[in-house]
């Protein structure tokens, strides 16, 4: 079992897995990630694998030195959080379609800000005020906003949107991000299911044939990156290189990659 998708802390494992795995199983409880970023841990104090940001939906299954164990409800994924970071919260009715803004004291552009946010984040709109958005956890310009079930109608568009973001290994946010998390945040704003890493990534669509050319959208695999098409010539990714999401040409990229790391491309993928 894939520990990244397999809801089983270790002491504690969902119903879910009843009859795979000997251990005492729980429905777990429902709850939302209540800061606007938070990682997504292999173990409590460990290392990042992903992050999770406000208003994501999670099941908590166990907790732990101040940490508790959750599977992400969007994706699968699985790991350890701070327990601060969970709770209990109104159904988010929006999502944040600018790559970043902030959450405001008061709905005017003086007020000094709370908090930041990433393209993706949830919230509860519970009114408006002019151009402003009030939600229980401040004022976000309504212009930054839109319905849960407003999706970007190009996901190339929503990656180039991220251009410049700085390179951060399991980033998934403007404030740093990395190749898969780039993929997976531009495929869940186009409304597509995406997994949350590069390997699990590759299965997505369909694989293209030798002689099939390249078009916007597509998704080219190395071991252990991704990058996506912007044209014929031209790919976009957050990559080590730069440390940064960036264009490069494509021939470019596959050449740099063989000979820095000596890993050739493993797959070519379509939507």
């Amino acid at each position: 079992m894939d520990r990244r998708t397999t809801p089983f802390s270790g002491r504690i494992a969902h119903v879910s897995l009843e009859g795979e795995i000997a251990a005492p199983m729980t429905k777990g409880d429902a709850a939302q990630i209540i800061v606007p970023l938070v990682d997504l841990l292999e173990k409590p104090g460990g290392p990042r694998d992903r992050q999770l940001l406000l208003g994501a939906a999670v099941t908590v299954i166990d907790r732990m030195q101040g940490h508790v164990f959750v599977r992400s409800d969007r994706d699968g994924y699985c790991g350890w959080v701070a327990e601060k970071a969970v709770g209990r919260g109104p159904e988010p009715t929006h999502w944040v379609v600018a790559p970043a803004t902030h959450l405001y004291t008061e709905p005017k552009v003086q007020a000094p800000e709370k908090a930041s946010l990433s393209i993706g984040s949830r919230l509860c709109l519970s009114g408006s005020w002019g151009e402003w958005g009030n939600t229980p956890h401040g004022f976000v310009p309504l212009g930054h906003l839109r319905p849960l079930d407003h999706f970007a109608p190009d996901h190339v568009s929503v990656a180039e949107s991220l251009l410049g973001t700085p390179y951060l290994w399991g980033g998934n946010s403007r404030q740093g991000i990395d190749c898969s998390g780039l993929v997976q945040v531009a495929l869940h704003a186009g409304g597509h299911d995406c997994p949350g890493d590069s390997d699990m990534q590759m299965v997505l669509g369909r694989g293209l044939a030798p002689d099939e050319a390249l078009q916007r959208g597509d998704l080219i695999f190395w071991g252990g990156h991704v990058a996506m098409v912007v044209n014929k010539d031209v790919l976009i990714h957050a990559n080590g290189h730069t440390m940064s999401v960036a264009y490069e040409g494509i021939a470019e990229a596959i050449s740099r990659i063989a000979k820095t790391t000596g890993s050739l491309v493993q797959a070519r993928q379509r939507l």
